[in-house]
C-alpha cells in the first residue's frame, strides 16, 4: 500500500541548468538529507558550502568514457526503482546494500540549445542526455515512493511542499511530479527525433512526434464552451506565440489564430505594408512608400468589416501610423516593433493588444504545418513558394504593362493567404476587393466586386476601385464565367496559376476582352 507522506532521506541531484541549485541544496542539506551529485552539480553544491557526496563514491564505480557513463548503476537505480512495500524489493536491496533514493532532481543536457546554434553533427550527438532520461523516468515510475523534479521552476511549491509536511512528499506532489517527468522526457526524444529525421532528410518519418511547452491557458477556444491552451514548440520562427505583449487584456484563441494569419501575411511584403485581418481572412492589405500611407489604403478596401479586425505591419509602428490606428476599434496590433510615441498613442486604448515580435517571419523559409482530424494528424509542408516574375508565363495577346505585372504579383502573394476558393482584386499595390471561401470561384469574384462597389459608395468615389485594376485567383478558373465576372468589374489584366482543361477557353475570353493573362504554375490552396 502507497504511503501518502514519504520522508525525504536521501535525494540524488544531476542538474545541467543549474538556476536554483544552491538555494535547493541548502534546504535540503538543513533538513538534514543526504545529497549524492555528479561532476558540476557536485561542485557547485561544494563551493556553497552544502554537504555533497558525490556519485562515484556512493557507486565505488568511477566516472568514465567522457562522462557517458556515471549515473548508470545498480546502486543508484536500484534505490531509486526499489518498491518500499515490496519485502523481496527491501530484501534485495538490503542484501546488496542498496540505500532508497527519495528525491531525484535532474534536468537534461541542452541538445536542443546546441542545435539552435549550429553546432555540428557530433556536438549535437554529445548533447543527447542518456542518464538523464533513465533516472527521470525510474523515479516516475516509482513515484508512489520517490519524488522527482526535472525544472528549477518547480523547486519553489517542492520546497514549500517538503517545508509544509516536515520535510515528507505527499502522494499528490509525487503524481503530479511524474506527470510532468514524463512529459518532459517525451519532449525531449521528440526533438532529438526531429534532428535526426532532418539531418536524413526525412520530412516525413515512420514515427512523428510534435512536443510543445504550455505557454498560457485561454479563456477559451473558438466558442465559450470551448477549452483551449497555447503551446509553444521552439520553432525559430518570430510571430505571434512568442511576441512581447506590451499592453491589452489576454489574447484569446480566435485572436491568436488571425493575428498568426495577418503576421504571416503582411511578411510576404519587402515594401512598407499593412494587413487588416478579420477571421483569418484579409480584408485589406496594401504596400506603399509609407507605413501610414499603407494603413490607410489598406482600410479603404473594405473599412466596415475592418472594424474589430487584427493589424500586422512590416515596419516598426510610428506614432502616425498608431494615430490612424487609434481612430478605430481594433482588436490587435502586431510589428516588428513600436516607437515609444507609438506606444504612449495607443496607450489610451486599454483593451487593445499591442504585440512587438522583434523581426519577421521568412515567408520563404522551410517548415511544417499540422491540422487534426479524427483519428490522425494531417502534416504538411509550409506553403513557403513565392512566385517571381520569372515564374510568370504570359498566355495572352496583350502583354501585360509594368504596373500591371507589379500588381498581379501583389494580388497573387495576398491570394496566397485567402481562404480558398479565393479572388483578390489589386490597383496600385492595394486590395480593392477581396472574395474568399465561397464554394464557387465565380461566387468569390462577384463577393470581391460587390463589396468594392460599397466601399465605393461609402466613400463616395464615382466608381468601384476595380475600374482598372488586375485580379488574382489562388487556383485555376475552371470555366470562363469566374475570369469574365472579374472583367465585367472593371480588372485589365488576370494572373492564375492555370492547368485547366479549359484553359484555351478561358485565354480566349480574356483575348475578347482585351484582358492581360499570366499563368504561375502554382497553386496557392488555403482551406
Amino acid at each position: 500500500m502507497t504511503a501518502d507522506l514519504v520522508p525525504i532521506r536521501r535525494a540524488l541531484i544531476s542538474v545541467s541548468d543549474k538556476t536554483g541549485l544552491v538555494a535547493l541544496g541548502r534546504f535540503l542539506a538543513n533538513r538534514g538529507v543526504e545529497i549524492l551529485s555528479t561532476g558540476g552539480s557536485a561542485a557547485r553544491l561544494a563551493e556553497a558550502g552544502v554537504a555533497v557526496t558525490e556519485v562515484a563514491d556512493h557507486t565505488g564505480f568511477p566516472e568514465m568514457l567522457d562522462g557517458r557513463v556515471k549515473t548508470l548503476h545498480p546502486r543508484l537505480h536500484g534505490g531509486i526503482l526499489g518498491r518500499r512495500d515490496l519485502p523481496d524489493h527491501v530484501a534485495a536491496m538490503n542484501d546488496h546494500d542498496i540505500p532508497p533514493i527519495d528525491l531525484v532532481v535532474v534536468n537534461l543536457y541542452p541538445f536542443r540549445e546546441t542545435v539552435a546554434r549550429g553546432a555540428g553533427f557530433e556536438d549535437c550527438v554529445e548533447n543527447i542526455d542518456i542518464g538523464g532520461p533513465a533516472l527521470i523516468r525510474a523515479a516516475a515510475k516509482n513515484h508512489p515512493f520517490v519524488a522527482v523534479v526535472t525544472d528549477p521552476e518547480d523547486y519553489e511549491t517542492t520546497i514549500a511542499e517538503l517545508d509544509r509536511h516536515d520535510g515528507a512528499s505527499t502522494l499528490v506532489l509525487r503524481r503530479r511530479l511524474a506527470a510532468l517527468a514524463y512529459a518532459r522526457t517525451a519532449a525531449y526524444d521528440a526533438a532529438v527525433a526531429a534532428w535526426f529525421a532532418q539531418q536524413r532528410g526525412e520530412t516525413f518519418p515512420d514515427h512523428f512526434a510534435v512536443a510543445g511547452r504550455l505557454q498560457q491557458t485561454l479563456r477559451y477556444g473558438e466558442n465559450p464552451h470551448q477549452e483551449a491552451a497555447l503551446y509553444l514548440t521552439g520553432e525559430a520562427r518570430p510571430g505571434v506565440g512568442t511576441a512581447l505583449q506590451l499592453q491589452g487584456k489576454e489574447l484569446s484563441y480566435n485572436n491568436l489564430n488571425d493575428t498568426d494569419a495577418a503576421f504571416e501575411l503582411v511578411a510576404e511584403f519587402e515594401r512598407p505594408a499593412v494587413a487588416i485581418i478579420k477571421h483569418a481572412n484579409p480584408c485589406g492589405v496594401a504596400e506603399a512608400d509609407s507605413l501610414v500611407e499603407a494603413y490607410l489604403r489598406a482600410l479603404a478596401c473594405d473599412p466596415v468589416s475592418a472594424f474589430g479586425g487584427i493589424i500586422a505591419l512590416n515596419r516598426p509602428l510610428d506614432a502616425t501610423t498608431a494615430a490612424e490606428v487609434a481612430k478605430l476599434f481594433v482588436e490587435v496590433v502586431i510589428a516588428p516593433e513600436a516607437d515609444p510615441a507609438a506606444r504612449a498613442v495607443l496607450g489610451a486604448k486599454k483593451n487593445l493588444r499591442l504585440l512587438v515580435t522583434g523581426d519577421l517571419p521568412d515567408p520563404a523559409a522551410p517548415g511544417l504545418s499540422l491540422r487534426s482530424i479524427a483519428g490522425g494528424v494531417l502534416v504538411q509542408s509550409r506553403d513557403n513558394r513565392r512566385v517571381s516574375l520569372a515564374d510568370l508565363k504570359i498566355v495572352s495577346r496583350r502583354q501585360p504593362s509594368d504596373r500591371e505585372l507589379a500588381d498581379l504579383l501583389v494580388a497573387f502573394r495576398v491570394a496566397k493567404h485567402v481562404k480558398s476558393n479565393a479572388i483578390v482584386y489589386v490597383r496600385d499595390g492595394a486590395t480593392v476587393g477581396i472574395g474568399a471561401g465561397q464554394m464557387s470561384r465565380v461566387d468569390s469574384a462577384r463577393i470581391a466586386a460587390l463589396k468594392s462597389a460599397d466601399a465605393a459608395v461609402a466613400a463616395g468615389l464615382a466608381e468601384p476601385a476595380t475600374r482598372g485594376s488586375v485580379v488574382a485567383s489562388d487556383a485555376f478558373f475552371p470555366f470562363a464565367d469566374g475570369l469574365i465576372t472579374a472583367a465585367q468589374a472593371g480588372a485589365t489584366a488576370v494572373i492564375q496559376p492555370g492547368g485547366s482543361v479549359r484553359d484555351a477557353e478561358v485565354i480566349a475570353a480574356a483575348d475578347e476582352r482585351d484582358l492581360a493573362m499570366v499563368f504561375t504554375g502554382v497553386r496557392h490552396f488555403r482551406h
